[in-house]
């Protein structure tokens, strides 16, 4: 690609080739991204180029997630910490980090019509630092010098002079352009190609785009909805909060300026502060958690079974420990009310060892039985049939409900991964249904919204099988929810059933699915 007059993009600085006027103007132009001055974070004059934390966080966050496959929600608090960053500070970075991520697609789109190198040539430390900047630029309230600077600085302290020249004239050329604008020159025809400009437009891949369309349609939503699902995805979620019954009330969580009862689930909290400053989050008697996560692990423990529960319970794969909190927190109120029996124990499994540990912590403050298991569950229904009373499987599955939390996964996940895990989710279903006793409760959720995960697993397992049924999934939901509403509506849209599923444009919630199984007594 040629390089264009001063009127057109700025180019990326060619490599010295010795300095002769007429090749680079006998001006020493690094190739940038890669350091000359070795060290990396001094210009040549000495001088320590001083970087915000905040800003220094979220880079660093971002190079962890390109470099060795990080998870940003699991990496980024321990990086706060170590950073002491609290308040505004954590906030920023927590925004700086996520929003770059999200909107990684749109941005460098952006970036490639900013410079006349493919992205591929530009180093992968530099291309992240430029999204941070992007950001900024285009949907932060961060006044377009300071958000240039600082990319600039962070650009130089990071990869040298040559590089950070090269980022100043690409941010200034970015600034140059509202989003909207921007969008106008980069998104494909609306008319020609539509799913690549939706693609562009809303920071997803196009057979994300595909796939959620075919999502809504499957669920019986309009597909005019997508855009609205797409702008979701990119939007900063509510801190939201489970008080675990029992041990902690949503009275407690929302006694202050910072917090607010929650919207559908009757455990629910929403937070403006930071997580660390309550004292029941700190003790671990609530846990930071979804509401769609919440009404499936509450869903699961009051749909009705046939026979008396004894309280003995599973949740097949457990991992890292949120809905395995709240089932054991409410098996322990029911068996404090005498509501099950003195052999009432939640059985925790989960298959990788490391998330059987995080299942640990989560449950080492509430006082209910419990037994967590490191297994395959795809077997535990052959070696423990119709022991349980409940089971809740929330199967592995894409993550395409959950993308607004893990930013990064829609940049990693393939169109193959619909269909290849379908195999393990339909075994982990039919064990569920194998370990439940006849009357028992199976519930199916997944945090994916596509039919490939949802309703056509449940319908291959169920296919042929009479000593299965589906309970009305929406008449359970409506009755823990009870008379709270959505904000805009005195709909709760959960649908005819007999599953339910939730969407993050419309319930605020990831786009979780519920579906309420019973074995025949």
């Amino acid at each position: 690609m040629s390089k264009q007059t001063s009127a057109g993009r700025p180019s990326q600085p060619p490599r010295r080739t010795g300095g002769k006027p007429g090749r680079s103007g006998g001006r020493d132009v690094p190739q940038p991204g890669r350091s000359r001055e070795g060290a990396g974070n001094r210009p040549s004059g000495g001088r320590p180029i001083a970087v915000d934390p905040a800003r220094t966080v979220a880079y660093e966050t971002l190079r962890a997630v390109t470099e060795r496959d990080a998870y940003a929600n699991l990496i980024l608090p321990g990086m706060l910490r170590r950073a002491r960053l609290r308040g505004r500070d954590a906030g920023l970075a927590t925004e700086l980090a996520y929003g770059a991520l999200r909107g990684k697609g749109s941005y460098d789109a952006i970036i490639a019509a900013g410079t006349d190198r493919p992205l591929a040539e530009i180093d992968p430390a530099v291309l992240d630092a430029l999204r941070l900047g992007v950001h900024q630029l285009l949907h932060m309230r961060v006044p377009p010098h300071a958000a240039v600077s600082t990319t600039v600085d962070l650009v130089r302290s990071v990869s040298g002079s040559g590089a950070s020249r090269f980022a100043n004239a690409v941010l200034r050329r970015v600034g140059e352009r509202d989003e909207a604008e921007w969008m106008a020159k980069v998104a494909p025809d609306e008319q020609k190609n539509p799913d690549g400009n939706l693609s562009v437009r809303y920071s997803h891949p196009e057979w994300i785009v595909r796939a959620l369309r075919d999502a809504l349609r499957g669920s019986g939503r309009p597909a005019d909805e997508l855009p609205a699902l797409l702008t979701a995805h990119n939007a900063r979620p509510a801190v939201t909060v489970a008080a675990l019954p029992g041990l902690s009330d949503v009275d407690e969580i929302v006694d202050g300026p910072h917090a607010q009862v929650g919207v559908l689930s009757p455990v629910a909290a929403l937070l403006k502060g930071a997580p660390d400053d309550v004292a029941a989050i700190r003790q671990g008697r609530a846990r930071v958690q979804d509401e769609g996560s919440q009404l499936v692990a509450l869903g699961a423990a009051n749909a009705p079974t046939v026979g008396p529960d004894r309280g003995i319970w599973l949740d097949l794969c457990a991992g890292p420990g949120g809905k395995a909190a709240l089932l054991a927190a409410l098996l322990s109120e029911r068996h404090a009310a005498g509501l099950v029996g003195d052999d009432a124990e939640l059985v925790a499994v989960e298959s990788a060892e490391h998330r059987a540990g995080l299942v640990q912590q989560s449950l080492a403050a509430v006082p209910a039985a419990y037994d967590v298991r490191v297994r395959d569950g795809r077997t535990l229904g052959e070696s423990e049939p119709g022991r349980y009373d409940r089971v809740l499987v929330d199967v592995p599955c894409t993550g395409l409900g959950a993308l607004r939390r893990r930013p990064e996964s829609r940049w990693r996940r393939t169109p193959s991964d619909l269909t290849s895990l379908a195999p393990l989710q339909r075994g982990l279903l039919e064990s569920a249904l194998a370990a439940v006793r006849p009357g028992g409760v199976v519930a199916y959720a997944t945090c994916s919204p596509h039919p490939a995960e949802t309703n056509l697993v449940v319908d291959d397992v169920l296919r042929g099988r009479e000593d299965v049924e589906r309970l009305d999934t929406p008449a359970v939901l409506r009755d823990l929810i009870g008379s709270r509403r959505l904000p805009d509506s005195d709909d709760l849209m959960l649908g005819d059933g007999p599953a339910v599923q939730l969407w993050t444009h419309l319930h605020g919630t990831d786009s979780m699915y519920l579906a309420l199984l019973r074995r025949r007594a």
